[in-house]
């Protein structure tokens, strides 16, 4: 993939979430109106956007040269937010083709460690920081804790006018994401 120097791990060894009904009450939900930092430097307002929006929420990004926490790799669906993010970054055009009007990624990390990932990575698109969890909170998405942070499960949402139309969760392996979401758009224009 281009601009993504990480390997895809082998999903096999990796343990693979299961669906623990933490998300069955959001489809059909009308999102709150927050705002949330952009890596753009502006505030996006998910219940006030128009059209289809897709938003896939992770846990966090990895920093080259920075170890991940003890016993990541171990947590079912922790790993592979780098190969989720490049798989969306690498089918934007074809999710834009399907009738996506905005994609945005959304982890609780800080918008400057955010900012740097869209970088290295080369997202055509944002990544939307609830550092301090109030949309997560607001519409009881799945999380976990680790390391004293925490995080959002992985899970994408399809938002029609603030609306959320369909959800993919658990979501696995997240390099396959992408794809998921294009076969799902092409069933629902």
């Amino acid at each position: 993939m281009s601009g993504n120097t990480i390997g895809t791990p082998d999903w096999s060894s990796i343990p693979a979430p299961e669906d623990d009904g933490a998300a069955r009450h959001l489809q059909g939900m009308r999102l709150p109106s927050l705002k949330l930092c952009a890596t753009v430097g502006s505030e996006v307002n998910l219940a006030a956007l128009q059209g289809r929006t897709v938003v896939y929420a992770y846990p966090r990004t990895g920093q080259p040269g920075v170890s991940n926490p003890e016993g990541w790799d171990l947590i079912p669906g922790a790993r592979g937010c780098t190969p989720q993010s490049c798989s969306f970054r690498d089918h934007f055009a074809e999710l834009k083709r399907l009738g996506v009007a905005q994609l945005y990624g959304l982890s609780t990390q800080e918008p400057a460690y955010q900012k740097e990932a869209a970088e290295r990575l080369h997202l055509p698109f944002p990544i939307l920081s609830d550092e301090t969890l109030a949309l997560a909170k607001a519409i009881r998405l799945p999380l976990f804790t680790v390391s004293g942070m925490t995080l959002l499960k992985r899970i994408t949402l399809i938002i029609d006018d603030g609306v959320v139309t369909h959800v993919f969760y658990p979501v696995f392996p997240p390099d396959r994401n992408a794809e998921d979401v294009m076969a799902w758009l092409e069933g629902h224009p």
